[in-house]
Parts: C-alpha cells; sequence; structure tokens
C-alpha cells in the first residue's frame, strides 16, 4: 500500500495548527483560512512530510476588513447577499459573516488574500463553495449587475419565473467569472514570480444537493475554465441525508441519495484530464446526532462512492479536530463523549484503504445504465412561481425542522428529480445522472449508453442544439424515455424555444423545449407505447415526473416503461435484471451495498475467506451476510494474495512506510494519530515467533493473532506521541 504522497491520492482540510492527535497520514493536507497564521501552519504541516494546499471560502469569509472600508476606503456592506425582507444571508454571525455577491472590487480583495498563499510556497489552491442562495438577489449590488448583465431594471426575483430564472443564471454567471478572473491572475503571478505551476481547485456540493437545498453555483460551468484544474465533491452525511420521497413515503435514504450525488460529480470530470476528489466525513456540520447514527451514515456513503470507480482519490475527511478532539450526544442521554475507540480504528483503516482504490474494475453492471439528464438550470427555478407565496427560508442541512416550519418542503424533496431515479435505483438499476449541458460541451458523451431518460419539467436547455445531438443518439439506436406534461411554469420563461429570433417578431414557437425536440425527433403526431425513430425509439410518459413519487402504482409505471423501451429497441441483447443490492470490485476490493424498499428482502451473503474493512478487528471470515440498508467494503483473501512469498499490507489503521523482510522476520513503520490503538493485518507465510513495536527507543509487545487457513497475521500496537512506532516481527529467534 505504499505510495509516493506526489500522487495526492488522499487528503484533509484543517483551519487549526498541526496536532499529532489528528496527524492522520494522508498525502496532501489542506490548510484553510489566510490569517496571520497561516504561514506558520503552512510550514508546519510540510515539516511533517504533507503536501500542502490551501483551502478558502470564496462567497463567505472573515471579510469584514473589506466591508468596513479598511481595505479601499469604500464601504462594501451593499455586496452582502440580502433576500427580499432586507436582511443579509448570513454564514455565521459572530462577527457577522454574510454570504457576498461576487462583484469586480470584491475578485480584486480575494486576489489579494490569495496571493499572501502563493508567497507562502503552497503547491494548490481551493476556493471552495461558490454558492448564491435562491432567496438572494435584492442587494444593491445584485441589481448594478443585473443591469450590467441584462442591460435593463433589476426584477424583484419573486416577481415571476422568467425574473427568478434571469436571476440565477445571472448569479452562476457571477461566480463563474470571479474564478476565472481569479485563478487566471494567480497562475500568472505563481509563474512569473516564482516559476511555478500553480493548481485551482473548486470544492463543491453536488449540483443535486445544490438544487434541492436551493443554492445557485458554476457547476459544469466551470468546465470552460481552462484556469481550473479540478474539484472536490463536498457530500457527505449531511447532503445526503436530505430526505426524498419515493413510493409515497419522506424519509431518509442517505445511501441512495449519496449514489446519486457521486455519480453527478462523477460527470463533471469524466472524459477529461481533471481531478476530482470525492469526499467523506466521519460527522457533519450538525452536531446533535450520536456516533453510532454518524457511523452508519459514513458508511453509507463511503459505499455509494466507492460505486463509481472512475475516480479514486479522496478527501478522506474535513475537520478532523473535531473528529478526534470533539464530543457528542452520548447514546444514552447522559451526556457527551469523545470519539469510541473501535469507530476511530474503523476511520483509519477506510482512510488508508481510500489511497489503494486505483484498482481494474469488474462489474455485472455494465450491460445497462440508465442516464438520467440533469442541468445547471435545475438550480435556476427553484422559487414557487407564486410572487404571493410564502417566503421559503435558508436551508443548510443543520435544521432539519427549520425548512418545513419557514418555507416549503415540497421545494426541498426536489421529487421531479428522485421520481425518474429512486424507482430504478431501488431496483439494482445503475443510475447515472448526466450532465445535459455536456452534451454539447464533448462529442460521444452519449456513446456509451443505451437507454436516457429526460424530462424538461424541472430542467431546461441552454441552447438548441443539444437536441440535434440527442436526435443523432436516438436514430443510431439509443432508447429514449421522456416524461413530462408541459405543466411547468418555468417553460414560459423567456428563452429560444419560445421567441422566434428574426427581427421585429417576438411571437412564441414552441410552448416548451419539448415540442423543438420532438420536432427533431420528428414525433409531431406521437402515439402511446414506443414511437420508432431511425433505428432507435422514444416513449413519451405524459405526466410529470414527480407523480412517480407517489405511491407504488407510479414507481412501476415508470419501470414498466423503461424496461418496454429497452424491450422494443434493443430486444435480448440489453436485459432488465432486478436485484435488491449493488456489487463491484476493485482489484482484491469488494464492494455491496444490500437495499431496502426493493424486489426482495432476503440477504445477501459474500463467500470468503474475505476480511471486512469495516470491522476494527479485521477478522478474516468465512463469510459475510448484509441485510437490507447494510453495506460493505471487503478484502478478498485469495484475489489479493501476492503471487510470492513476500510479507504484505491487506490493511491497517496506520500509514505504513519501509515494509522489509529477512529470513528472521519483517518489520515497518506505522503513521498514524498519536497514541492512537491502531492494528494492521499482512499476508504472512511463516507464523510468528514474537513481535514488539518500538517508539522513542522503548519497546513493547505487539498482541498478534495468526490465522492459519489464510496466511495472515492480525497485529495490534499503538502510534507514539510523535506519531510512528516501528513494528518488528520475527518467525525465527
Amino acid at each position: 500500500m505504499a505510495r509516493d504522497r506526489k500522487e495526492e491520492r488522499t487528503g484533509f482540510q484543517e483551519s487549526a495548527a498541526y496536532h499529532p492527535d489528528y496527524d492522520l497520514q494522508t498525502d496532501f493536507v489542506m490548510v484553510y483560512g489566510i490569517d496571520e497564521s497561516m504561514q506558520e501552519r503552512i510550514r508546519k504541516w510540510k515539516e511533517k512530510g504533507y503536501v500542502v494546499h490551501l483551502m478558502t471560502g470564496v462567497a463567505w469569509g472573515t471579510y469584514n476588513s473589506y466591508l468596513d472600508g479598511e481595505v479601499d476606503g469604500a464601504t462594501h456592506w451593499d455586496e452582502a447577499q440580502m433576500d427580499r425582507e432586507g436582511s443579509m444571508i448570513l454564514h455565521g454571525s459572530e462577527p457577522v459573516i454574510p454570504y457576498m455577491v461576487p462583484t469586480i472590487s470584491f475578485g480584486r480583495y480575494i486576489a489579494d488574500r490569495i496571493r499572501i498563499a502563493v508567497d507562502a510556497g503552497v503547491e494548490a489552491i481551493h476556493l471552495e463553495e461558490p454558492e448564491f442562495w435562491v432567496n438572494g438577489g435584492y442587494s444593491e449590488a445584485f441589481k448594478r449587475e443585473w443591469q450590467l448583465y441584462y442591460k435593463e431594471p433589476w426584477i424583484p426575483p419573486h416577481a415571476s419565473p422568467d425574473a427568478q430564472f434571469r436571476a440565477s443564471k445571472l448569479k452562476a454567471y457571477l461566480y463563474t467569472r470571479v474564478l476565472d478572473r481569479l485563478c487566471a491572475e494567480m497562475k500568472d503571478y505563481a509563474l512569473k514570480r516564482y516559476d511555478r505551476v500553480l493548481r485551482f481547485y473548486v470544492p463543491t456540493h453536488s449540483l443535486i444537493n445544490y438544487t434541492q437545498w436551493r443554492i445557485v453555483s458554476p457547476q459544469s460551468q466551470l468546465l470552460e475554465l481552462p484556469s481550473i484544474d479540478g474539484y472536490i465533491a463536498q457530500i457527505w452525511t449531511g447532503t445526503s441525508r436530505t430526505p426524498n420521497v419515493y413510493e409515497g413515503l419522506r424519509k431518509e435514504r442517505t445511501f441512495e441519495t449519496a449514489y446519486l450525488e457521486y455519480g453527478v460529480m462523477q460527470e463533471l470530470v469524466r472524459g477529461t484530464d481533471r481531478r476530482m476528489w470525492f469526499l467523506h466525513d466521519p460527522i457533519e456540520d450538525n452536531p446533535n446526532y450520536t456516533w453510532a447514527d454518524y457511523r452508519q451514515n459514513y458508511l453509507k456513503t463511503v459505499v455509494a462512492s466507492l460505486l463509481h470507480p472512475g475516480v479514486a482519490h479522496y478527501e478522506v475527511a474535513p475537520w478532523p479536530r473535531r473528529i478526534f478532539q470533539g464530543t457528542y450526544p452520548s447514546e444514552d442521554g447522559s451526556g457527551k463523549e469523545k470519539i469510541p475507540s473501535d469507530y476511530a480504528t474503523t476511520l483509519l483503516q477506510v482512510m488508508h484503504t481510500l489511497g489503494n482504490m486505483n484498482q481494474d474494475v469488474e462489474t455485472d453492471e455494465e450491460s445497462l445504465q440508465v442516464g438520467v439528464f440533469i442541468a445547471d438550470s435545475a438550480m435556476f427555478q427553484r422559487m414557487k412561481p407564486d410572487p404571493n407565496a410564502p417566503h421559503a427560508g435558508k436551508y443548510d442541512g443543520t435544521d432539519p425542522e427549520g425548512f418545513q416550519e419557514n418555507g416549503d418542503t415540497e421545494l426541498l424533496d426536489f421529487s421531479p428529480f428522485y421520481g425518474l431515479t429512486l424507482p430504478l435505483l431501488k431496483h439494482g438499476i445503475p443510475v447515472r445522472p448526466l450532465q445535459l449541458d455536456n452534451v454539447r460541451r464533448y462529442p460521444g458523451y452519449l456513446a456509451t449508453y443505451r437507454v436516457l431518460i429526460l424530462s424538461y419539467e424541472f430542467i431546461k436547455p441552454e441552447y438548441p442544439d443539444i437536441h440535434y445531438a440527442l436526435a443523432q443518439w436516438v436514430q443510431a439506436g439509443g432508447a429514449l424515455i421522456y416524461v413530462g406534461d408541459d405543466s411547468d411554469p418555468y417553460h414560459d420563461i423567456r428563452a429560444w424555444w419560445n421567441h422566434d429570433r428574426k427581427q421585429g417578431q417576438s411571437d412564441p414557437t414552441y410552448n416548451s423545449p419539448r415540442a423543438h425536440l420532438f420536432e427533431q425527433l420528428g414525433l409531431k403526431d406521437t402515439r402511446e407505447g414506443v414511437n420508432t425513430v431511425g433505428k432507435g425509439g422514444v416513449c413519451w410518459l405524459n405526466e410529470h415526473p414527480a407523480d412517480f413519487t407517489l405511491s407504488k402504482a407510479g414507481a412501476d409505471r415508470l419501470r414498466q416503461s423503461v424496461k418496454e423501451t429497452m424491450e422494443v429497441v434493443h430486444g435480448a441483447e440489453l436485459q432488465w435484471e432486478s436485484k435488491p443490492y449493488f456489487k463491484i470490485r476493485r482489484g482484491p476490493y469488494q464492494v455491496v451495498s444490500v437495499l431496502d424498499e426493493s424486489v426482495s428482502e432476503d440477504a445477501v451473503v459474500i463467500p470468503g475467506p474475505i476480511v471486512d474493512l469495516f470491522d476494527s478487528k479485521l477478522t478474516v471470515l468465512s463469510q459475510v451476510t448484509l441485510n437490507p440498508g447494510e453495506q460493505a467494503l471487503l478484502y478478498d483473501i485469495e484475489a489479493g494474495r501476492p503471487t510470492t512469498e513476500e510479507v504484505s499490507v491487506i490493511a491497517a489503521s496506520s500509514r505504513i512506510e519501509g515494509l522489509s523482510q529477512s529470513a528472521t522476520g519483517f518489520r515497518f513503520i506505522a503513521k498514524g494519530p498519536a497514541n492512537m490503538k491502531a492494528t494492521a493485518r499482512l499476508y504472512c507465510n511463516a507464523k510468528p515467533l514474537s513481535a514488539e513495536y518500538v517508539v522513542q527507543e522503548q519497546s513493547a509487545p505487539v498482541v498478534w493473532d495468526w490465522e492459519p487457513d489464510s496466511k495472515t497475521v492480525l497485529l495490534h500496537y499503538e502510534h507514539g506521541n510523535e506519531n510512528n512506532a516501528e513494528v518488528q516481527v520475527r518467525w525465527t529467534s
């Protein structure tokens, strides 16, 4: 499992100074925040062997010197995002930290701050969470930007669907503009002054979550900025436990939501040379759950991410200090407690395993993948079209009840999207959320897909040429299921499909973008069932996609339509196979999730010999049984066994370096958080005779367990105060 830190496969972010208690021994660390302590924090983490990046917020932060006019002599409080009631939209209140409208002057201010980090020698910079809230758009700065962008007076976003759509489109543009200017300017500065190629990344929530939480961000627009080198997919328990509705029941579906979130983020880099790190969080921003709750949901997100093998780089934790030093409610309600030792050990085992996920992939799911389209425009129509409707508040996942009390739960459910995905996902069909905007960006973007689902009741196509590509794909043999009844009020916004672009004429040409798509498909007289188009076919379900969330009958209706369309277009060559699980192999690793609310309540049995990597004891098992709702990350003993008799690591809760063996035994250096109980299981062809670990020239016995059938040994030891121990195992005297 040894690797060069420069590969940057795993990392974490931390705002505090270095401390041995949360020295996770990943490849890189993102020092968070630009302040007086930044240079010292960077120096200390570098000293410990890390590749050092810097992360800072681009939408919010302690920008009070700028807001109060200390920077340029002019106050900038009018650049805070503001809602229709005249209140600033805040990230924090002590001190007052508003979300910002990214004006030109604000961009200059952020550039000056980032220049300090460039001078400090960081290798990469992460500008996180470019976020503009849907309920914003009322500040004076935004009104000015509206006038410059649209060349017309500002219109209150709540006044009409058109005003809301245009406001949100402008919000995304403003953050695209500021990131483009910032990254290009700082790359030029670093290369000229230090002859250093600086890299820029954007940590961002998924398009699904931003739409659900009613936040606007550039998302796929960043693909058009050459100065952006990649992203971090900020997906974790806090985003993925947001409830949704399936077969009439609203509840948390953490695994399924995370699966879709990671899937759409994989699409941001598929077919490009840009880097994507998938984030996991062993806890979350809401501090009111127990360790058992955090653990259960964390494991669901890890498995959901690993089912997307197009990505093999991970941010293993944000804020490890709050994980390993924080306290959270105990199960019995008696107070707060620190992280249980077995969960801490499991976390470290998973974190180090994640650095080894660049493996060959085997799956039985390649025969059928269903693509469901989503687009940036999903974020642009997240306000009720009635200007007199109650004012929906801000929801960020930390107050599950607050949005329901002050706003509209229907918006939070995002049922039009989940109505098209959960019915398939719950039956074990691999569903991939596809970026509609990428259809025109990348030739061949749809080439690997045989079945696609599209609805314009919650997204809109930005350009008509998307339809030319879709029509070509269908004619070449694709199966398209279109869902929609043209009832969405956002069909009436000012857009290319409903205005004749000839000068002096403005009569509507199409009632909806669907009508234009069907014209390109030659479907003027569409009938029930599958309509043949060239070598392919189109099925139109003339109803709203949210209807499929309301009952089992609705979900069955979608499933049956997809199945019938596949059969007509592809016949026996493409099979629909409902199953209550997802399962893939990544080298010796097996990734499994057994679904609840699925086609069967039966358990799934995985034969061994196998090691459960979520088990802190790393026990070798003859088989693993998983019940509905359970997930596993497993190591196949025989698949991973080395071809020679060399000692090698199966899993460890330490970073293992310098592993060497001789005629008398083997040794290695184990690095990890200070004084942490650690475990490592290794292939070992001879039964150990003795074992010890040495910390600061003091030795202590290693507790070890020999497993003769698998010829593996489990070692128990501790990291020392200096975060490393030398483990020595002898099999002869």
